[in-house]
């Protein structure tokens, strides 16, 4: 990739958990970096959420509070979309919801400048069609960039162009995802759940079945796949890790798509996002954090 073609100037939407993610690697990477945020109070506590994981990495000897800092200095919080204006790619990363996803896409479309920018979305599962389909003429900029939480550690990135998205676009987005961030791509089908989740979450699923039903606990579920298959982590906490809420809008998507009765999600997992226990990020979830 040539100096003029290489992407320096990233934006991000969305400071929860991907959002900080996808920044803190991006920064790491020598990137200018605007992670925005509904308000500035929210763009400031994704800052804090950046600045905390640098933090681990330093404990942690991965890196020296030298480039910790220097990675912070290149991240800047903003309340405002229209401070995206000048960046050369925006990765969307809010609610896992459709038409949450479409305004955020269009609103980018109108705002960002440079007619060549790539507009992608982080999304575990809505069909990438959809997006670009919303934006017009701006269609062939967008594609998905699916990032794995927690997005410093795992290498994992998947790439998804649409029937619209251009093939110098894609071409981008993946020499963007390997010589600047160092991570390994794969190339994913755009339909529901892609590659990764159209596998992993009728596994969680049928665990969350088995819990449902009572045929095990919790923690003989997950010792069990721990312990007797290699799993780094049972099914039931990467359930709570990944948040059950977005859990149950994936498998919502994947049955409104499919129709497979293992994509229907599970009454108990329904009853537990009803009730606002989504796993490690609100303290409980299948599992007691607090």
């Amino acid at each position: 990739m040539s100096a003029a073609e290489r992407i320096s100037r990233v934006g991000v939407v969305g400071g929860g958990q991907m959002g900080a993610g996808i920044a803190e690697v991006s920064a790491r990477a020598g990137c200018d970096v605007t992670i925005v945020e509904v308000s500035q109070e929210r763009a400031d506590a994704a800052l804090q959420r950046i600045s905390t994981s640098l933090g681990r990495g330093v404990d942690r000897g991965k890196l020296s509070r030298e480039d910790a800092d220097d990675t912070l200095a290149r991240v800047r919080a903003s309340g405002t979309m229209g401070d995206l204006a000048d960046r050369q790619l925006v990765v969307e990363a809010v609610v896992e919801q459709k038409d949450a996803k479409i305004d955020v896409v269009r609103a980018l479309a109108g705002i960002v400048e440079d007619p060549d920018a790539i507009l992608a979305s982080n999304t575990s599962s809505i069909p990438i069609v959809e997006l670009g389909a919303a934006v017009g003429d701006r269609s062939t900029n967008v594609l998905g960039l699916h990032f794995f939480n927690p997005v410093p550690v795992l290498s994992l990135v998947e790439i998804i162009p649409s029937l619209l998205t251009a093939q110098s676009v894609t071409d981008r987005a993946e020499a963007f995802v390997v010589d600047v961030l160092h991570k390994d791509p794969i190339h994913a089908p755009d339909r529901a759940g892609f590659t990764v989740n159209a596998l992993l979450i009728p596994y969680l699923l049928s665990a969350v079945r088995m819990l449902e039903q009572g045929l095990a606990t919790a923690k003989d579920i997950d010792d069990g796949m721990v312990k007797g298959c290699a799993h780094p982590m049972g099914p039931l906490r990467l359930s709570d890790l990944i948040g059950l809420d977005t859990v149950l809008g994936v498998a919502e998507t994947l049955y409104t798509e499919q129709r497979e009765q293992l994509f229907a999600p599970p009454a108990l997992l329904q009853r537990l996002v009803a009730a606002g226990r989504l796993g490690r990020k609100t303290g409980h979830g299948i599992y007691d954090y607090a």
